[in-house]
């Protein structure tokens, strides 16, 4: 027996309520858009959760984010998982990185960060098909429903305190050098430090919660309790980025036009695999990024590529120094972003999750060659939000 509906009519909360009373087995999926979770119950508790098209969701993102396995630890566990058709968990295993207690306690916060995600969606549809299972047996967790109710909508009714002490998402925190506190007052839960460790006076709101260490909501929530004690403060909208150093400066323009040459190419490569080299549209569209700066991301003029860097470096003195770090970024996301729309709207989702793959793997050596500079601007961080918003940007 299927159940179905949509969150407007009936919250997530009294779904929760409905399957555990009733002692439900079977599987809840909630779509919003190209987002699609997926909740196994079995006798009422949860046993297993999963999500589509919502990386931050991924188990392997999540051990990334908390710094619990390495990149290329990962990106090696991926293509092993994709020979061998085992769940990710399971492959970790196997490679010795985790033991099973340990995969089991991850795999456990990865379900609760689903589920607590979902009790803010106020809308989408969904539907409980009674009696079926996951067909992935190997790890499950046992969630009490009504634990995991109680824990919900205590973070709602706390979120909605916590948001209102919170800076714009583009406004930078930093940690305060003379806390008005004595050091012996000072106690920081796990939680708070975690977060603490990643406010370096140049990274905004939006940032911080990207490269936390823990879930989204526990970040906002240490955020809060900091900017309470007085211990981070708010410094405003990041200003433009100051270069001082002409080596760093250097060593930027060169990171900048290999990531997002690299970004454009596996682009237009993917246009003319899928629909030809002589396609008019495709060659139409992209030859409207073929001017001024923008040119020497999407076309080379010579084979060399210190020539093409030093024509580049020449265009780029032209702009306003002040302006000059800004005005190059905000255009190249801007032009990503539109260009991943164009593979969305011509190719569909499944190749675009194809082409961001490959861009992420692509940029992974340039970045580990120049971290330190990838870091201070954000180079990295501001390329994956795009590749993240792609997935519910509007089609061109």
């Amino acid at each position: 027996m299927a159940f179905t509906g949509n969150l407007k009519t009936i919250s997530f909360p009294d779904i929760l309520q409905l399957l555990s009373t009733g002692k439900k087995t079977g599987v809840l999926s909630i779509t919003l858009g190209e987002a699609q979770k997926e909740i196994c119950f079995k006798d009422g508790n949860i046993i297993y959760a999963s999500s589509r098209n919502s990386e931050e969701d991924y188990l392997g993102n999540l051990l990334l984010r908390r710094g619990r396995i390495s990149k290329i630890d990962l990106e090696r566990a991926l293509m092993l998982q994709r020979s061998s058709g085992k769940r990710i968990g399971m492959t970790l295993v196997d490679m010795e990185l985790f033991s099973r207690e340990e995969i089991v306690l991850c795999l456990k916060s990865q379900v609760e960060e689903i589920v607590y995600n979902l009790f803010s969606w106020e809308s989408g549809d969904f539907i409980f098909q009674e009696g079926k299972l996951p067909q992935i047996k190997d790890i499950m967790v046992n969630l009490s429903t009504i634990n995991v109710i109680m824990e919900g909508t205590r973070r709602i009714d706390e979120w909605l305190e916590i948001r209102k002490s919170l800076p714009k998402e583009n406004e930078v925190l930093r940690p305060v050098m003379s806390p008005q506190v004595k050091s012996d007052e000072i106690a920081l839960s796990l939680e708070q430090f975690n977060v603490l460790s990643v406010i370096n006076g140049e990274r905004t709101l939006s940032d911080i919660v990207a490269v936390s260490p823990i879930g989204e909501f526990p970040t906002y929530r240490g955020i809060h309790a900091l900017l309470a004690a007085k211990l981070i403060e708010n410094i405003g909208p990041r200003s433009e980025d100051e270069i001082n150093d002409p080596k760093e400066e250097e060593q930027l323009w060169w990171l900048i036009l290999k990531l997002y040459s690299a970004c454009f190419d596996a682009i237009r490569r993917n246009l003319q695999r899928k629909l030809g080299s002589d396609n008019t549209k495709v060659n139409e569209l992209l030859a409207t990024y073929q001017k001024g700066v923008w040119a020497h991301f999407t076309s080379f003029r010579s084979s060399d590529p210190r020539e093409n860097f030093a024509s580049f470096h020449r265009t780029i003195q032209k702009i306003p120094r002040e302006a000059r770090v800004h005005k190059l970024l905000t255009g190249l996301n801007w032009i990503l972003t539109e260009q991943l729309a164009i593979v969305r709207s011509l190719l569909g989702v499944n190749v675009l999750r194809s082409v961001e793959s490959e861009i992420k793997k692509e940029i992974s050596l340039p970045i580990a060659e120049k971290r330190k500079v990838s870091t201070k601007f954000d180079l990295e961080t501001d390329i994956f939000r795009v590749l993240k918003e792609s997935k519910r940007t509007s089609v061109l």
